[in-house]
C-alpha cells in the first residue's frame, strides 16, 4: 500500500517539527555559552582581567544574550500566531530566526574564545586562534552545508 502524498500542511507541520529539533540542540549549547558567561563576572579574578578582555567579555555576553532570544523567538512566535492560518509564515519566520542565531551563536563563541585564549596565551596568539575557530564552524554551520544545497540544486532526482 503507498502510502499518500503530504498535503502542503502537512508538510509545513513536519517542515516546522524538523525546525524546533533543530533549535532544541542549538538552544542547549547558547544556554551552556550564556550561563558560563554570566557566572563568569562573578569569579574572583575577574576584577583583574585587562579592558580589552572587559569589552571582549561584554561583547560575547551581549551576542549571546542575542542568540538566546533568536533561538527561543519561535516559541513567542508560535504562541501569539497559533490558530490564525499562518503556518507557512511562521515555518519562514523560523528559519530566519534560526540562521540568524546561528550566527549570533558562532560570533558569541568566538569572542567567548577569544577571551579564554587571551587569558591563557596572549593576545597575538588568541585573535589567530579564534579567527581559525571562527572559520571552523562557519565552515560546517553555512559554508558546507551551502554548497550541499547548492550541489543538490543540479541533481533533479535529489529530494
Amino acid at each position: 500500500m503507498t502510502p499518500s502524498p503530504e498535503t502542503p500542511h502537512q508538510r509545513l507541520t513536519r517542515n516546522y517539527g524538523e525546525m524546533l529539533q533543530e533549535i532544541r540542540v542549538a538552544q542547549t549549547g547558547v544556554q551552556f555559552l550564556l550561563a558560563f558567561l554570566l557566572a563568569l563576572a562573578f569569579t574572583p579574578r575577574f576584577a583583574e582581567i585587562s579592558q580589552f578582555q572587559r569589552t571582549v567579555y561584554v561583547v560575547a555576553l551581549l551576542l549571546g544574550a542575542a542568540a538566546t532570544a533568536l533561538l527561543i523567538a519561535p516559541a513567542p512566535f508560535h504562541r501569539l500566531v497559533f490558530r490564525r492560518r499562518l503556518k507557512s509564515h511562521l515555518v519562514a519566520v523560523t528559519g530566519w530566526f534560526t540562521l540568524c542565531g546561528l550566527g549570533f551563536l558562532v560570533l558569541s563563541l568566538g569572542a567567548s574564545m577569544l577571551l579564554i585564549l587571551d587569558v591563557v596565551l596572549g593576545t597575538r596568539q588568541a585573535v589567530w586562534l579564534t579567527a581559525g575557530i571562527v572559520g571552523w564552524f562557519v565552515g560546517w554551520w553555512f559554508a558546507v552545508p551551502m554548497w550541499s544545497r547548492r550541489r543538490g540544486q543540479r541533481h533533479p532526482d535529489s529530494r
